[in-house]
């Protein structure tokens, strides 16, 4: 190769890592402005210019969210009580319960239309526009139906809810790791004496761990930072963090280290459950990635 050439992989390569640079500053700014904004105290909130270091570390921001000072607890309308306590408890409950049901719902579903093209051609596109739809369409017919049967303002309520909103993209995400295992060994197994039935379970379904986990992880996400149906189908007694961080702005004006407080804390169990499951995530998002 000649030096010109040389140079000009040299630049090209320069030119590289200055974009990758800019591109993580720029992503990760966001991360750093909701935690310095978190341990900033009340005057430094709005400031102008604004303030990237705070001078001061305001951790008492963290602390009225667990122990339920007055001043924060009367704002918020929850005077008295660990406001962070009930919050999380509440998300992680409609977050694991409507995952699993989600999970266990596309499971079955991605087997049918995988294995036996349940529904045609029809169905994998039929799932995908189903998770396009916005939910605001069914919060008014969802909001009726749970007043009838006495969901309203329940965890099992807000369980169902998530699960039917995020089951077609468990079911899409899903389908596509069974359908990365060959066919031919589940008849293999069949040949040997197991019925179809326990030949998903038993053969197919170790394969595609990696896969459910993957699934798991980004279906949680959804599920804990969903909004709309947790405010529509809830009144006070069901109080996810989402709605949590919204009655920050509702009961006093922009309380924004409190709410960036509450937002750092409500990331912390992504990341556990993301470092929990990441030997099988890191299989699961590259399993099919090579053909053969």
């Amino acid at each position: 190769m000649s030096v010109e050439g040389e140079e000009g992989v040299e630049k090209q390569g320069a030119v590289g890592w200055i974009l990758i640079i800019v591109g993580l500053l720029l992503s990760l700014f966001p991360v750093y402005w909701i935690v310095s904004t978190s341990l900033k105290t009340r005057d430094v909130w709005s400031a102008y210019p604004p303030i990237l270091i705070p001078p001061t570390l305001a951790i008492q921001n963290y602390v009225t969210l667990f122990t339920g000072t007055a001043w924060l607890g009367t704002m918020t309308g929850v005077s008295g009580t660990p406001i962070v306590t009930g919050s999380i408890i509440d998300s992680a409950i409609c977050g694991v319960g409507g995952t699993a049901v989600s999970i266990l719902i596309g499971l079955f579903a991605a087997f049918g239309i995988s294995r036996y093209r349940l529904g045609g051609s029809f169905m994998p596109i039929f799932l995908l526009s189903a998770r396009m739809a916005p939910p605001i369409v069914a919060v008014i017919p969802l909001i009726v139906l749970y007043s009838l049967i006495h969901l309203m303002d329940t965890h099992l309520g807000l369980i169902l809810a998530y699960a039917c909103f995020t089951s077609p993209y468990s079911t899409w995400m899903i389908m596509s790791f069974i359908e990365e295992v060959p066919r031919e060994l589940e008849e293999s197994a069949q040949v040997d004496g197991m019925s179809a039935f326990e030949s998903h379970f038993k053969v197919t379904l170790p394969l595609c761990i990696g896969g459910l986990a993957a699934t798991g992880l980004f279906v949680f996400i959804l599920n804990w930072s969903e909004f709309l149906l947790a405010l529509s189908l809830s009144h006070g007694h069901i109080l996810t963090v989402p709605v949590q961080v919204k009655n920050f702005v509702a009961f006093s004006g922009n309380l924004y280290g409190p709410q960036a407080a509450l937002g750092v804390i409500a990331v912390i169990p992504l990341i556990v459950f993301a470092l929990a499951i990441q030997k099988y995530l890191v299989r699961g998002l590259t399993f099919g990635a090579v053909k053969k």
